[in-house]
C-alpha cells in the first residue's frame, strides 16, 4: 500500500521549499517563455501555480486514485489554458516537470534514510516508482489538454477568419456586396453560404452583388454550391446580382448545366453598380 499520511506531511512540509529551490535553480539563460520573464506579476503567478501543484501532488500518499487523478487533471488544465504558458515550447515546460520530479525524488530518499528504523527502506522504490508514475500522467496529460486548448483556438481563429473572408457589406437601404477573394474549398463555400444567408436575414437586404473577380480558382463542387448560395437567396427574397465571373469559372458553371435564366450577370462590379444605380433613377 503505497498511502502514507506520514510521508504525505513530510512533503507538504517541503512545498515552498521545493518552489523556492525550483526557481532559484532555474537557468533563465537557457530557458524560454514564462521561465524567463522579469515581469513580477509573472513570476509570483509562476511560483503560485508551482506552489498550488505541490499541495495537489502530496495527496498521491493520502488520496485515492480516482480523487487524485481529478485534482491534478483540473491543475493541467489551467496550466494548458494559461497565456504564459502557451507561449513557452513545450520541451522547456516538460523539461521543468522532470526537474521538480527529481526534487520529489530527492526527497524521498532522505525521508526513507531519517526513518529507517521504522524498515520502511523496503517502501522506497514502490513510493519512487508512484512518484514517477504521477509525474508521467501530469506530462502526459498536461500535453493533451492543451493540444485540446491550442485547437480549439485555431478553430475559433478559423471561424472568425472564414466570417470575415465573405463578409456581407451594406451599401445603401437594403443593397449590400458580398466580395468573395482567394481560393474557396467546399468548406469555406459552405460557411460562405450559411453566413451570406444569416446577414443578408439580419441586414434585412433584398439586393446583394456578389463578386467574383478575386477568386482565382474553385472546383467542380464549389461552382455547385455558390449556384446554390444564389438559388437559396432568391428562395428568401434577395435579389443576387453576380460580377466578375471568370471564364474558367463559367466553363465550370456551364458543364453542371447550371440555370441563368433570372439571373443578372455583369464584366465587373462597377457595370453591376451601375445597374443598380440606373435602377434608383
Amino acid at each position: 500500500m503505497h498511502r502514507n499520511q506520514e510521508l504525505h506531511t513530510f512533503l507538504l512540509s517541503k512545498a515552498r521549499q521545493l518552489t523556492e529551490d525550483w526557481y532559484n535553480s532555474l537557468d533563465k539563460n537557457t530557458t524560454n517563455g514564462v521561465y524567463s520573464s522579469s515581469d513580477p506579476k509573472v513570476i509570483e503567478t509562476l511560483k503560485n501555480q508551482n506552489f498550488e501543484f505541490h499541495g495537489i501532488l502530496c495527496n498521491v500518499f493520502a488520496e485515492d486514485k480516482e480523487t487524485f487523478n481529478q485534482n491534478i487533471d483540473e491543475w493541467v488544465l489551467t496550466i494548458a489554458e494559461d497565456k504564459e504558458h502557451l507561449e513557452t515550447p513545450n520541451h522547456y515546460i516538460l523539461r521543468e516537470f522532470m526537474r521538480v520530479r527529481h526534487q520529489y525524488l530527492e526527497f524521498l530518499k532522505e525521508y526513507a534514510e531519517t526513518h529507517m528504523e521504522k524498515n520502511i527502506f523496503e517502501q522506497f522504490s514502490r513510493w519512487n516508482q508512484v512518484i514517477i508514475e504521477a509525474f508521467d500522467r501530469v506530462m502526459l496529460r498536461f500535453v493533451e489538454l492543451q493540444t485540446e486548448v491550442v485547437e480549439q483556438q485555431i478553430q475559433s481563429q478559423q471561424e472568425v477568419i472564414n466570417e470575415l473572408s465573405s463578409p456581407v457589406i451594406s451599401l445603401n437601404g437594403h443593397t449590400a456586396l458580398l466580395p468573395l477573394v482567394g481560393n474557396i474549398d467546399p468548406t469555406r463555400a459552405e460557411l460562405i453560404l450559411e453566413n451570406a444567408l444569416e446577414q443578408c436575414v439580419n441586414k434585412e437586404v433584398s439586393q446583394l452583388f456578389i463578386d467574383l473577380s478575386g477568386v482565382v480558382l474553385i472546383d467542380t463542387m464549389v461552382a455547385h454550391q455558390i449556384f446554390q448560395l444564389i438559388d437559396a437567396l432568391q428562395l428568401i427574397g434577395v435579389k443576387p446580382i453576380l460580377s466578375g465571373l471568370r471564364p474558367e469559372i463559367a466553363q465550370t458553371a456551364v458543364q453542371l448545366g447550371l440555370n441563368f435564366d433570372n439571373l443578372t450577370i455583369t464584366s465587373t462590379l462597377s457595370q453591376a453598380l451601375t445597374i443598380k444605380n440606373n435602377e434608383v433613377e
